[in-house]
């Protein structure tokens, strides 16, 4: 039970209003606030109800930073509802109407499934085109500038590779471009723009996944290094949500920016890793579109296995 004193001078008919209305994280920060409890306090009453949240997620969830998901995390937030002394369902109803804003606002993002059958697809691909895993080459620099359309689609991107052969003979690179879901890859364009020219060009339509060889022009010897930039047209997908590069191996630095066109700039934009495909994303940095390009940009000083990328959130 809580004492009168542990309530904040919130008028009820506010919180009332913000209940109806949500968001979720909204709500949930008025109600702590109207009972005047602090975190630490909150906690407690749900250790007492058999519910294990933690003071950060409970802060992470009332600044809308993280959304409760696990079966766990629901019951902690019915458990909210009765301390807060709020409406059965009230929070539980808002959670889930945010749930399908976002599920029909938000792009899709890459599920484990599409990523492990994309590995597939591309492996199966490279087993076409003759060329091994890494081709031979290691890489020191992958500089990467992604181009975001009007339209909020992906409408291309330019690579600036500087790579070192490992072994002699090494005459190409095998290029990948993995489009967004409903993509067309066989209406997509590989430009050759410095030190090579395109190659033999394959691609799956239900994975979206494109290969292309880049042809120096020379046999590489080992040691030796070599600069060379591609770019593939795209724009034959619909809105898309976010950015990420999978590595399979270590390497030298890797730089990702993205570039909105002024048209179509997103509200918030964060940048994360996982170490596998499995792994939950984590590294999380929020990070402000700025610049008279709209850009937002990160830097791996030293490629690791594992995936970075960026995301961002439409209006």
């Amino acid at each position: 039970m809580l004492h009168a004193t542990e309530h904040a001078d919130v008028p009820s008919a506010e919180l009332d209003t913000i209940l109806r209305g949500g968001p979720f994280h909204v709500a949930l920060r008025a109600a702590i606030a109207a009972r005047g409890l602090p975190l630490q306090r909150v906690q407690h009453h749900l250790s007492r109800r058999g519910v294990k949240v933690g003071v950060t997620s409970l802060s992470y969830w009332q600044q809308g930073a993280r959304r409760p998901q696990r079966p766990e995390s629901l019951r902690a937030v019915r458990a909210l509802e009765e301390i807060l002394q709020l409406p059965d369902e009230s929070l539980i109803r808002l959670l889930a109407e945010s749930d399908a804003r976002a599920r029909a606002g938000r792009p899709a993002g890459r599920s484990y499934r599409s990523l492990i059958e994309a590995s597939d697809v591309l492996e199966r691909l490279r087993s076409e085109l003759d060329r091994p895993l890494d081709g031979g080459l290691h890489t020191l620099g992958h500089h990467e500038c992604v181009r975001i359309g009007a339209r909020r689609e992906l409408a291309g991107r330019e690579s600036h590779h500087i790579v070192r052969a490992h072994h002699d003979g090494v005459d190409r690179f095998l290029a990948v471009h993995h489009g967004d879901p409903g993509c067309s890859p066989r209406d997509m364009r590989v430009r050759a723009l410095e030190n090579c020219r395109t190659g033999r060009v394959r691609w799956d339509q239900d994975t979206g996944v494109l290969v292309a060889e880049l042809l120096f022009g020379t046999r590489l010897r080992s040691g030796d290094t070599f600069l060379f930039r591609y770019g593939v047209e795209d724009g034959t997908a619909g809105p898309c949500g976010e950015y990420l590069r999978p590595f399979d191996s270590p390497g030298g630095q890797y730089a990702l920016q993205v570039r909105f066109d002024a048209t179509a700039l997103p509200v918030r934009c964060h940048r994360f890793t996982q170490h596998s495909a499995a792994a939950p994303r984590s590294g999380r940095q929020d990070l402000p579109v700025t610049g008279p390009h709209h850009c937002v940009h990160v830097v791996e000083p030293r490629i690791r296995p594992g995936i970075v990328g960026i995301a961002w959130d439409w209006e």
